[in-house]
């Protein structure tokens, strides 16, 4: 048994490692329901497995770098790229009248808020990003990878999730 603490929701659980079934490199947290990668103890040939003589290996890659959200075309939005910086980013609509994004897509899209989605990128206990998305209060919501985002709620993103604010489709890549 090792003990897992879940990067999301911060419960503690115990699982039995020998239990699990290979290749996984994800489960579901069974308090927020969200993916927790797996980490796996790893052996020497021939040794036994014990906390003194193994490493424990991520089987999930590290984020070291900012991401970006990418703009898809369609007929109201032509295609845009916005690299991402460290703090908070709101994303809306573009407009001349005054308002609070930090990024503004050029769109036709009168469904997508000013100030539509936030976006917090924060460095995270081993060096990289961690990327948090909620929605900014808007007044049509946002779908992240086709579920809306309740009212508060966050999620990290990870490589191409997509978001569809108004009827305009963003997709966020590391």
């Amino acid at each position: 048994m090792i003990s897992v603490r879940c990067p999301h929701c911060n419960v503690g659980l115990k699982v039995d490692e020998k239990k699990l079934p290979s290749g996984i490199t994800t489960f579901k947290c069974p308090k927020c329901k969200r993916p927790i990668p797996v980490s796996m103890l790893s052996q020497k040939e021939g040794e036994g497995i014990s906390s003194s003589d193994s490493d424990t290996v991520l089987l999930h890659p590290i984020k070291k770098g900012i991401g970006q959200i990418t703009v898809l075309p369609d007929a109201e939005t032509t295609g845009q790229i916005f690299p991402l910086t460290e703090g908070v980013s709101i994303i809306g609509r573009k407009s001349s009248k005054p308002f609070l994004a930090t990024i503004g897509i050029e769109t036709a899209d009168r469904s997508m808020s000013r100030e539509h989605i936030r976006i917090e990128v924060k460095k995270d206990s081993k060096g990289g990003y961690i990327h948090c998305l909620s929605d900014n209060n808007s007044k049509n919501y946002t779908l992240y990878n086709s579920n809306y985002l309740g009212v508060g709620e966050e999620v990290i993103l990870n490589n191409n999730d997509e978001i569809i604010i108004g009827r305009t489709v963003l997709r966020f890549n590391e």
